[in-house]
Formats: C-alpha cells, structure tokens, sequence
C-alpha cells in the first residue's frame, strides 16, 4: 500500500519530505521540559499586541466589490505558548452595527467571513475587534469602502477620441465646483487602458500604469482614489495611455489584434460628500474637453515620443462617447503599480561621439527621467538595454524581429526651455541608457537618472549566510522577481512582459514568500481562467490577446498549482472554491487526451545549459515532463476536492492519478539500470529522475538508486546541473531530502558555467533567463528558484500546512555553513529561525507566531513541538 499523502504542498515530492521530516513523536513530558529549559526565559511585562487590520488582505481598501468580506488581524506576544481564544468582531455604518458577531470562540485571525446583511454599495464601513488570548486582550479597528454599482456611476459615460488612428494620446478635462464644507472625495476610475489622472495639474496619486491589465471582454479594474479638495474652481484632467488595451506596434503576439483592441477610453466619477449629507457628482460624459497631449505615441514595448512644444494645446474638443469594453467593473485588488525608487547612475561614457551611455547599478525595470536643455525642436533619442555592445553602446536589438516599430525607445523633442520628462506610459527593462542628440557637450552625471517601477508589494522575508554567493542569489532573486510585477507576474521587462504561466507557477513559492503577492496571485489565476477555450485548456500567457493555443500541461499547471500555492503560503482557500470546477474540467480533459496515460506537451524543461541562448527545450523526452505534471495535477485536485470535503470527486481523480503513475513507469522507467529513458535524449537526463522523484512517481524500492544516479551524473559533470526551468526547480531540494546534502552544496556554491556562482562572477546583478552568457534577457527569474531551498533547506523554513500554521524548522546544510538565519511573514505574523555554531554545538533560535506551530527537527534528536514565541534549542 502506498502511503497517503499530506497537505503541504501542491507537489507530492514535497509530500514526502513532510512525512519524512513532521511524522513527530507527540511531545512528551519530557520533551517539552527539555525544551524550555533550552528556551529563552519569558519576558516578565509581557503583553499582547493586536495589530494590521485588514479587510480582504487590504489595508483600508477602497472598492471592495465581494458579498462577503473577509477581516484579519495579527497578534504579537512575547509571552510563549499564547494562543489566541476568541473574538468579537463588529461592522457599522455611519455610527449604527451592521453585523456583530457576538463572543466568537475561536483561535482564527485572518479570513474571518463578514456574516451580515448585504452591504450598500459605495459605502464607507467601520469595523472593529475585541481579541482574547491566553496572554490577555487586544483591540483592532480599522474600516474599507464598497464598490459601486451601475447605478451608483451615475450615468457615467466611457469617453475618449473616436478617430480610431489618432496615435497622441489624448488629454480630457472637466471643470468643476466644490462648495464649503466638503468632508470628503473619491474618484472612481476604470479604463481600457492607462488613466493619468490629474486634479489642476497635479496627480491624484502617485500610481502609475494605471488601472491594473486584464481580458478587458472579460474584467475591468477599477481604482478608488479618496483626494483632498478645497473649496472652489477645480479641473479635473486626465491623459490615457494605450497599454495593453490600444496597442498598435505590431508584435509577435498579436496585442494589436486583440479582441477588445481599440482607443484607449476612460470611465471615471468623482464623488465629493459634504457635511450635511449632500452627494455631488462629477461624471464623465461629453461635457468633458479632448485635446491631443504631447505624448504623440506611447507604446509599452517600443517605448514613447514626447513633444515639449505641445504640452499647453491650443484648441480643445468635445470629448467623444465610445463603446464600453465588455468586460465586468471590477475591483483592482492588487496593489498599484509605482515607481518605488530613483537610482543615479554610476559612470557616462562616449563609445562614439555624440553618444553618451548612462550606466546604473543593477538591472530594473522602469525608465529614465531626463533633464535636458536645447533649441526647440532638438530630440533626444533613447536606447534602453540590460547589457553593452562590444563597441559600449547600448544593446537595444530586437533580435527576434518581435516588434515591428522600434523597442525600449524614448523620444524627447524639445521646446527651447529646460525639460525634465519621463515616460508614462512604458517601462523598460534596462541597466544601462544610450542618448543620441544631446544638445551642447557631453550631460553631466546627474542628467539621466533612473527609476524603478514595479507593483508596490512589501518585502515580507529575510535570508542570510555565512556565504556570500547564497546570499547574492537570494538578494538577485528578489530584485528579479520585483523586476517582473507589474500587475501580474512578466515573463522578462525588456521583451515580453507578458504572463507566462509555466513561469509564474514555477516562481509561485518565491514571489508568496518573499513579497506581499498573494492579491496579486489570485488575481492572474482569474486572469489565467480568462484564458480557457472551448476545450478548458488555459492558454500560454495571461491575459491574453488570442495567441498560444498550444498543449503544455507543464505550463497550464500554473491554473492548478498557483491555487495550492497561495493556499499553502497565505491560507487563501478562495482560489480554489472559485476555480476548481473549472480546473478539474480542465485536468479530466488533460488525461483523456494522453493516450495509456502518457501526456505530450510543446514546453519541457525549457532552457537547459545546452540550448539556445534565445530558447529552446532540452534535447529529452518532453513526455517524461508532462506526464509528470499531469499526475500532479490530478493529485492536487485531488487535495483539493478533499479539502472542500467531496471525497467522491476526491477518489475518482486519485484513481486517475494512480493509471498515469502506472503508465509512466511502465513507459519510461528502465529499472535495471536505475533510471528513467525517453526517446531522443540526448544521454543521461537529470530531469527525467527529478521530476520522477519530485511527484513521487518513483517506486519506494528504487528511490536511493533514483537520487543516486542524479548525484552521480552531476559529479561527473564536475559538480553541474543540467537542468532548464523545470527541474531547476527540484534538482536542491531532491538531492538534500535524499541523502546528497554534501552535492546539492557543491552545484549551489559552484562559479563555473552552468551555475548561479557563474552569472555572478560574470558580473550579474539580477538572475538570467539562461545559463549561457548570451541569455536572451537579464531579468528572468524562473532559473533562480533555488531560493526555495535557500529558505527550505538551508536557514531550515517551510510551511508545513496551509497558511504556515505548522512551521517546518529543519536546517539541513549545517555542515558546510557557519551560520544562517531566515524569517518571513506569515498571515499569523514574523515566523522566522536562525542558527549559528558554537564550537561542535548548534545553536537554534526559532520565533513562531501567534497562531501557529512549528515541528523542530535536529541532528539526533526526536522532533519537537513548538508554541508561540521564542525559542532557543541546542544540538551537540
């Protein structure tokens, strides 16, 4: 009988690491007595905090659009073992209870389901909590705003310019009056496309790329904005960008065709209360004025031409009424995209003259301001790439041929006065700026700086070492994954930008660990739902413009496990109540489609060290990868359908799962030699044994000789992966769990191509989306998901149930470092260890929040049981 199956993650090797490392002994008498007598002693004052109130994962949100809300706090105590005992939680509005709960007992802080009557749309609602625990009470209050309905719009219109190839953007303005005694403004936004709004000429935020990007025939985000106003004269302005939504540079993937292609258009209301109950209502409609701004193109992949000379137009227009996209008013639940950072640049160089190269610190994403003087009409061109040419200009090549008009270029055209411009409606990804057509000698230094713009979602982990290169991967790891969110997660900010879902799956532990990105998450795995066709198969990106309709089950996984992922990490269980009809269809369809139980794909292990810089798969079997991921899958819904306690739909995808595991080894497993064959390898495939042992798909009696032979061929190769995307993913982990510590070490710590210690030594600052020099691109993060096992295996973090309400404590790699230390921000508070060694001793310090537990596992020692708190435990 094969033994069952946790719930710790959505990978089934992983699985087996949790029985293996948390099948702990219950803590005896004993255990606990030896425990505290290693613990720090107990803060004598100490006293419960109760703090971050949240709605919908939010902080105060503004359009919250769900029935039914969901409320969470976090608890700090340094006082050990406190747990939380109940609550009571209660809604108003304008001063009279909505809902109150009543003496709630019960340990749950976060998701706590709004219970009460409907709520008002466009309303503003208090809320507040009583919270009990063993270490006393704590109180939290905060409030969050409804979304509108059509009737609460207004008779808002969609308004913009009806000359269909008009390429300025367009400027709107609406005059306006506030009277005395105003309390309060909210402007409601969506658009198809970009919407810079401005308040007499002055930002209503400091958003940016705005409203979020989606299937604009299926959803459209809309943004609440409260902004200060005075009595008196306004102008309500905005400018709007093309974005995903009226792109007309002519590209590989076809967003120019888009189903819903057309100009940009904006919906808004401002919404001004005042203090003796008055609404007034500013509305879109054709009351507004057009004009056509000095931005005369914006693209988001070829970049924008500003012309300086037409920032004041001469001659305004009635705004025209266009067609509303089809898509549904929805809240933008993730957070606004900003530019979070302005970097100077480190040296400028001549490579030719009159070409100037401004050099930054790292690779971003984001663009350049530039502070320029010059006669009218001079335009300043600009190049924007990650690497140099051999010559020191700029690499700007499109080598692909993906664009048809130009790429990463910016133009400035100028008016005879000093300008200080930057793109708004295009990010780039760059390291280094190239300017052409610089008026007078060569800019000073301060001339061209750079901004980093990226989805503003917090840091929420910490990992360090006694080693410089883990700690270099980790610090790149985070840089790229930031350098890839922009309201979903990108497949490269120089090139594609899109959603690739094999990639964001595979990078889904390490953006929900590291960032604050669970909203973000939940809202692609819609994005990626939006996606399906008629078979339920999810295409290549999402959103997506009608391109990619291939089979790669390694890719549409992402539909299914990103779920799971945000289930494990941020306990988020609505992803799979929402979607999992729909990714159930789609995995039945998935095996019947893969005859004996052997699936096919287009995508394998992509990018393995032997192929094409500019991408390619790995000369292997891809079945091998897709009939993997497919058992996977059928496992995962599985979990799922047990988890919303449906154990008959349960079994029947675990009798799925259990033919397909019987095909693949009937088809690919050569057990007298110890390994798994497909046709057209190109020799001994560490993928196909690593994902083998990743989804337990290996027979119990040949899992030593299975883990041995990747060991085996990796120190014949000098201590070298050999591994693309996907088993990248795997490749530490698996040797660590199976015994081969001592060479997951010697790969992780190498500075030799194929390795991390080599891009490193070749002078990167964030992670390639190849191991080969030539990479494509330098700011990819789907290779750098060694981070997993930074945190996992090294520092000794996992979450071990959903939402980390058990905590796996279990530092493997303690003979090759002198110390390490990781914490990370769990929806119950900081969770984090640290360990260090004192001569033959090791020394762990372990914090667990309130909320949750964490399983201890030592070198010869049985594992332990932990409260919350803090803890210190000793291992000779």
């Amino acid at each position: 009988m094969r033994r069952p199956h946790g719930v710790s993650s959505g990978f089934p090797f992983r699985d087996m690491l949790t029985r293996r490392r948390t099948e702990a002994c219950p803590l005896h008498a004993l255990h606990r007595l030896a425990l505290l007598l290693a613990c720090f002693a107990p803060i004598a004052d100490a006293a419960v905090v109760v703090h971050t109130p949240r709605t919908e994962r939010t902080d105060t949100p503004t359009y919250v659009d769900t029935p039914v809300p969901r409320f969470a706090w976090v608890i700090d105590s340094d006082r050990q073992d406190t747990v939380q005992t109940g609550y009571h939680l209660v809604v108003t509005h304008v001063g009279k209870v909505v809902w109150d709960s009543g003496s709630v007992r019960s340990p749950a802080s976060f998701d706590i389901d709004y219970a009460g009557p409907a709520l008002l749309p466009g309303e503003r609602y208090e809320w507040h909590a009583d919270v009990d625990t063993t270490d006393g009470e704590g109180h939290v209050a905060s409030h969050f705003d409804t979304a509108l309905d059509e009737r609460g719009w207004h008779g808002a219109r969609w308004i913009g310019k009806a000359k269909a190839d008009s390429l300025p953007a367009p400027l709107l303005r609406r005059a306006f009056h506030v009277d005395t005694d105003a309390t309060r403004a909210t402007l409601y936004v969506a658009a198809g496309g970009y919407a810079d709004m401005s308040i007499d000429g002055r930002p209503v935020s400091d958003a940016v790329l705005s409203p979020g990007f989606t299937d604009y025939d299926k959803r459209v985000e809309v943004v609440a904005t409260d902004v200060p106003l005075s009595p008196g004269d306004h102008v309500l302005g905005a400018e709007l960008g093309r974005g995903f939504y009226g792109m007309t540079n002519p590209n590989v993937w076809h967003w120019e065709k888009a189903p819903w292609h057309g100009q940009p258009r904006l919906r808004a209301l401002l919404r001004i209360r005042y203090a003796d109950g008055r609404r007034q209502d500013i509305v879109s409609d054709r009351d507004w004025q057009l004009a056509d701004g000095p931005t005369r193109l914006d693209d988001l992949y070829g970049g924008e031409t500003f012309d300086a000379r037409a920032t004041a137009p001469a001659a305004w227009r009635a705004a025209s009424e266009l067609p509303a996209p089809k898509g549904t008013l929805v809240a933008q639940t993730e957070q606004p995209i900003r530019a979070v950072a302005t970097l100077k640049a480190t040296a400028v160089t001549e490579p030719r003259p009159g070409t100037y190269v401004f050099a930054f610190p790292r690779v971003i994403a984001g663009w350049a301001t530039f502070d320029v003087s010059g006669p009218a009409g001079t335009t300043v061109v600009a190049h924007y790439g990650e690497k140099l040419m051999p010559d020191g200009t700029v690499d700007a090549r499109d080598e692909h041929h993906y664009f048809r008009n130009g790429f990463q270029t910016d133009r400035l055209v100028l008016a005879g006065v000093r300008t200080r411009w930057h793109p708004r409606f295009s990010y780039k990804g760059f390291r280094y700026v190239q300017v052409d057509g610089w008026p007078g000698t060569k800019p000073p230094i301060d001339a061209v700086t750079a901004q980093v713009v990226h989805t503003d979602v917090a840091e929420t982990s910490r990992f360090d070492s006694s080693d410089a290169l883990l700690d270099w991967i980790h610090r790149a790891a985070v840089d790229t994954l930031l350098n890839n969110l922009h309201g979903i997660p990108t497949d490269t900010p120089m090139y594609e930008k899109n959603g690739w879902t094999g990639d964001g799956m595979l990078g889904a532990d390490m953006f929900l660990r590291n960032l604050d990105t669970d909203r973000l998450l939940a809202k692609w795995v819609r994005d990626i739902a939006d996606t399906r066709g008629a078979d339920g198969a999810p295409w290549l990106i999402a959103p997506n413009p009608g391109w990619g309709h291939v089979r790669a089950p390694t890719w549409h996984a992402a539909y299914v496990f990103v779920p799971w992922s945000l289930w494990m990490h941020a306990g988020d269980r609505r992803p799979i109540e929402e979607h999992l009809a729909g990714m159930a269809r789609y995995v039945a369809m998935e095996d019947a489609r893969s005859p004996g139980g052997v699936a096919d794909t287009e995508l394998g292990d992509w990018v393995s060290p032997e192929t094409d810089p500019g991408g390619e798969n790995a000369p292997e079997d891809k079945r091998i990868a897709a009939t993997a991921y497919l058992y996977g899958m059928e496992r995962t819904v599985a979990r799922m359908y047990r988890l919303l306690d449906r154990p008959a739909a349960a079994d029947a995808f675990e009798a799925r799962a259990a033919r397909v595991r019987e095909a693949f080894n009937a088809r690919f497993l050569d057990r007298a030699a110890g390994r798994y064959r497909g046709m057209g390898d190109r020799g001994y495939r560490q993928a196909h044994a690593l994902l083998a042992l990743w989804f337990d798909l290996v027979p119990d009696e040949l899992r030593d000789r299975i883990a041995a032979g990747i060991a085996d061929d990796a120190r014949v190769r000098g201590d070298h992966l050999d591994t693309g995307a996907l088993a990248t993913k795997t490749i530490l982990p698996v040797l660590t769990a199976t015994g081969h510590a001592d060479e997951a070490w010697r790969i992780a710590t190498q500075t030799t191509f194929p390795s991390w210690g080599f891009w490193r030594a070749s002078g990167a600052t964030s992670l390639w989306e190849h191991w080969k020099p030539a990479s494509r691109s330098r700011g990819h993060y789907f290779l750098g998901t060694v981070d997993d096992w930074l945190f996992g295996d090294v520092a000794g973090l996992r979450p071990l149930a959903p939402g980390w309400r058990r905590i796996g404590v279990r530092p493997a790699l303690t003979a090759w470092l002198a110390h390490a230390s990781a914490s990370v921000m769990t929806p119950y508070g900081e969770a984090a260890v640290a360990w260090h060694k004192e001569g033959g001793t090791l020394i762990l310090d372990v914090r667990v929040p309130v909320g949750a537990e964490a399983v201890v596992t030592l070198p010869g020692r049985p594992d332990v049981v932990l409260g919350s708190g803090r803890h210190r435990m000793v291992a000779p």
